[in-house]
C-alpha cells in the first residue's frame, strides 16, 4: 500500500487515510484539542473531539510531546484557516515513540545553541524551506546542462597539487606516494573532460583552509563547474548569465511557498533575466572611487569592495578583465592588454558578492608552463594538466557557482552557515 504524505493531501479530500509523522505542536480547547504534525512534506492539523474518539484516543494527546513520532487516522477535508490548508479528523492515533523533553523551544534561541544541535535544528520550518530550496537549485542545475548536452564529469577530492594557491589547501598523508590535498576545485579535471567530450560539468564538494569568519565563507561546500571546448570569454559570460536566469526562474517557479515562509522579497529575483549587466575591471573600479572608496587599480575586490559596486544593480552584474596577478595561474591574459586577465565574476545584489567565478583557460602550452613556474607550482604535479595543451589544444572556457552563496542570496539569508545541512567553518567541525 502507498503510503500518503501532507503534501498530497489536495488529491485525498473526503477520503479516511493515514499520516505519519512527528508533533510540531498541540493545542486544547476544552473538549476540541489539535495535534499539528510534520512529516517533512508539510504540516497538518488533526482535530480530536471529545465522544468522537475512544477515551484512550482521546488521552494520547497528552501523551504525546513534542517531537513524539505517530500515526494519525481520520478523514481529510480542507480547511483554509488551519496549517497547510487541511485538516484531518482523527479517528485514531497510535504512538511510535515519545520524545525526550525536546531542547528547542518555541522561545528565541542563540545561533551558537541552535547550531549545537543542527541535527534537530533541521526540523524547523525555516530550516524546511532553505534546504528545499537548496534541493530545487541543484535540481534546476543538472536539469540545465543535462538538457544542453553537457555530461557530467566526476572530479577526484584527493588531488596532488594546488589548483588556487598554496596557502588553502587542506593535506594529508597518502600512503607510500607523499602528500595529497583535498580539491579546491575540480575544474582542472573538467578541461580534461571539455577536451575528451566537449561540454561537461563537475559537481562536488571542495574544500578551502583559508581561515576566514565572514559570513559567506565554509571550509567545505559545494560547487558546479561547467567547460566547455572552443568557447571565448563572451561565450562564457552567456552561459553564466544564461545558467543564473534558468535557476531562480525555477526557484521562483517552484518554491513560492518556502521562499514565502522566509518572508523572502523576490523583487530583485524577478529581476533576473537575461541580458544581465556587464562591466569591466576598470568600470568598477570607477564605481568604487565615485563612492569615495580608496581603492587601488590592481588589487582584489573584497567583500566590501563587491557590495558596493552591486549597489550600482539591480540584478547580477558581471564583471570581466581583472589584473591578471590577483587571479590564478591558469588565466587567459587579454590578447589587447597583458596585464589583464579574461577573467569572470558575477557579483549578486543585496550585498550577496561573488557566486561565479571563471574564465578563458590559458591554450598555449609555452606560456602555461611559464605561469606554471611564476607561481612556483610544481611542473611534476601538473604534467597531465600541461598534456592537455600539448596534444591538440584549443580555446576553452568555464567557471564555478558556489551552491551556499547562491542558496545564500536567493533565501536572503544573512550567513551561509544555514544554506547546508551541516556546515563546517573554521571553528565548527560538528554535528
Amino acid at each position: 500500500m502507498s503510503r500518503i504524505y501532507i503534501e498530497d493531501l489536495a488529491n485525498h479530500v473526503g477520503e479516511e487515510i493515514t499520516l505519519h509523522g512527528w508533533l510540531y505542536n498541540k493545542r486544547s480547547s476544552g473538549k476540541i484539542k489539535f495535534l499539528v504534525m510534520r512529516d517533512g512534506t508539510g504540516l497538518v492539523q488533526g482535530v480530536l473531539a471529545k465522544g468522537q474518539v475512544s477515551d484512550d484516543v482521546f488521552g494520547k494527546f497528552d501523551e504525546l510531546t513534542q517531537e513524539s513520532s505517530f500515526s494519525m487516522t481520520g478523514k481529510t477535508r480542507a480547511e483554509k484557516r488551519a496549517p497547510g490548508g487541511y485538516e484531518l479528523d482523527i479517528r485514531d492515533i497510535r504512538v511510535i515513540s515519545i520524545s525526550e523533553e525536546y531542547p528547542i523551544t518555541p522561545k528565541e534561541h542563540g545561533v551558537e545553541f541552535l547550531m549545537d544541535r543542527r541535527h534537530l535544528w533541521l526540523r524547523s520550518s525555516r530550516q524546511h524551506a532553505v534546504l528545499r530550496i537548496r534541493h530545487e537549485i541543484i535540481r534546476s542545475i543538472r536539469e540545465f546542462f543535462d538538457n544542453r548536452g553537457f555530461v557530467l564529469l566526476d572530479a577526484p577530492i584527493f588531488t596532488p597539487a594546488s589548483c588556487e594557491g598554496t596557502s588553502t589547501l587542506f593535506e594529508t598523508e597518502y600512503f607510500d606516494l607523499g602528500k595529497a590535498f583535498l580539491t579546491q576545485s575540480g575544474q582542472l579535471y573538467g578541461e580534461a573532460g571539455a577536451m575528451a567530450l566537449g561540454k561537461v560539468y563537475v559537481f562536488g564538494p571542495t574544500f578551502r583552509a583559508e581561515k576566514s569568519k565572514t559570513r559567506r565563507h565554509l571550509t567545505e561546500f559545494w560547487m558546479v563547474e561547467p567547460e566547455v571546448a572552443f568557447n571565448d570569454l563572451n561565450d562564457n559570460m552567456e552561459l553564466a548569465e544564461e545558467f543564473l536566469e534558468h535557476i531562480v526562474q525555477s526557484v521562483l517557479k517552484n518554491r513560492q511557498k518556502e521562499l514565502e515562509t522566509l518572508e523572502r522579497n523576490t523583487s530583485f529575483l524577478e529581476k533576473v533575466k537575461r541580458p544581465l549587466p556587464r562591466i569591466s575591471y576598470d568600470d568598477a573600479v570607477a564605481i568604487l572611487k565615485k563612492r569615495g572608496h580608496n581603492f587601488e587599480w590592481g588589487n582584489d575586490f573584497g567583500g566590501a569592495d563587491e557590495t558596493v559596486i552591486s549597489e550600482d544593480f539591480d540584478r547580477p552584474v558581471m564583471v570581466h578583465r581583472y589584473p591578471a596577478k590577483v587571479k590564478a595561474f591558469y588565466m587567459k591574459r587579454d590578447p589587447e592588454n597583458n596585464d589583464l586577465a579574461l577573467a569572470l565574476d558575477v557579483l549578486a545584489p543585496e550585498g550577496y558578492g561573488e557566486i561565479i567565478g571563471g574564465s578563458q583557460r590559458e591554450d598555449n602550452l609555452d606560456l602555461l608552463l611559464s605561469r606554471l613556474r611564476e607561481h612556483e607550482l610544481p611542473e611534476e604535479a601538473f604534467s597531465w594538466y600541461l598534456d592537455l595543451r600539448r596534444y591538440g589544444s584549443v580555446p576553452h572556457s568555464g567557471f564555478g557557482l558556489g551552491i551556499e552563496r547562491t542558496v545564500s542570496w536567493i533565501c536572503g539569508l544573512d550567513h551561509v552557515r544555514e544554506t547546508i545541512p551541516f556546515p563546517r567553518m573554521i571553528y565548527r567541525l560538528t554535528p
